[in-house]
């Protein structure tokens, strides 16, 4: 890779896959991880902060500052995903309190901050509800001047896991991520499509846990909890998701990522669509717009296919670099 690194900064709910994304963002030599954000999400916002303080800390990251930011969605309850990361929301893996304190700005105002003094444009990268997203480009809306694009994992074009047809962070805070398509910044959407699809081999998974290097082997031990398939046995180790990853993994080496451009809308109304993507795929407009004009939709670069074996081998690359 030749030039600068890209700088980045993360706004997650850590949880087990944005723990992944932040061990690859640390050790990638192409990304400059200026600074975290957390958000309530896969467990409660303050959960979110030890977590991500204690990844960071394995990871052998230098000073990164990381802000505390919403303990709820801008209208609805928080509703966390402990069934899926375990009641610490980082597997249940029994890992120390971190040394590393937060930093003294909230999550709105270090985003701010470290966007607008970036000497180079930001590449935001929310794996998480996006209501800290919202709630800096209602507030601060001079960022975007500053931000390169931002690469969000959330949505779905096909199939949901919050809903049928809802993707977990959108449907957590719907009207969230319908602020964030009115950016006026390039955004890419990796969703659930090609999410679900870049697995780690179960080789590979207990290579990684024998590491005695603390980042590594907490990267496989991540990853076994994030089984795809269910083991004859309860100890079976199995082939691991990167989930949240991907999207890092998509500013690192878009290459291996298939978008294509497309308009996007987020379902707001109650009922069994709230918090849908609507990911319009047709040639030709329909009998809707015929009939009753054009709406203005965001136009975002949606994910739809991915190099998996590519970056597989790319995560692995990293975090077992030294």
């Amino acid at each position: 890779m030749t030039g600068q690194p890209i700088p980045v900064i993360i706004d997650c709910d850590t949880g087990v896959d944005d723990a992944l994304a932040l061990l690859f963002a640390v050790r990638h030599p192409g990304l400059d991880l200026r600074a975290v954000t957390c958000v309530a999400g896969n467990t409660d916002v303050d959960g979110v902060v030890r977590n991500t303080l204690t990844v960071l800390e394995r990871a052998g990251a230098p000073d990164i500052p990381v802000g505390r930011g919403a303990e709820r969605p801008l209208l609805e309850p928080a509703r966390s995903a402990r069934h899926v990361h375990g009641s610490d929301g980082m597997g249940d893996l029994g890992l120390p309190a971190p040394i590393r304190a937060p930093a003294a700005e909230d999550a709105v105002t270090l985003l701010r901050r470290e966007i607008l003094a970036s000497p180079r444009p930001v590449t935001l990268i929310p794996t998480a509800p996006l209501t800290n997203i919202a709630l800096l480009l209602r507030t601060h809306p001079e960022v975007t001047r500053n931000i390169e694009r931002i690469v969000f994992m959330g949505g779905a074009v096909a199939t949901g896991n919050a809903t049928p047809v809802a993707e977990f962070n959108v449907w957590h805070d719907p009207e969230a991520a319908a602020v964030l398509l009115t950016a006026g910044v390039p955004i890419t959407m990796y969703g659930l499509d090609v999410f679900m699809r870049v697995v780690v081999p179960s080789g590979d998974v207990h290579r990684l846990r024998a590491s005695t290097e603390p980042g590594t082997r907490l990267a496989g031990d991540l990853l076994a909890h994030r089984p795809t398939t269910q083991g004859e046995e309860p100890e079976a180790e199995e082939a691991g998701g990167l989930g949240d990853a991907g999207a890092v993994c998509a500013v690192a080496d878009p290459q291996g990522l298939t978008t294509r451009l497309l308009p996007v809308e987020v379902s707001l109304a109650p009922g069994p669509s709230r918090g849908q993507t609507i990911v319009d795929r047709r040639p030709r407009p329909g009998e809707s717009e015929i009939h009753e004009g054009r709406r203005e939709q965001a136009v975002v670069d949606v994910a739809l296919e991915v190099d998996v074996e590519r970056w597989v081998k790319l995560y692995l690359e990293t975090v077992e670099r030294p």
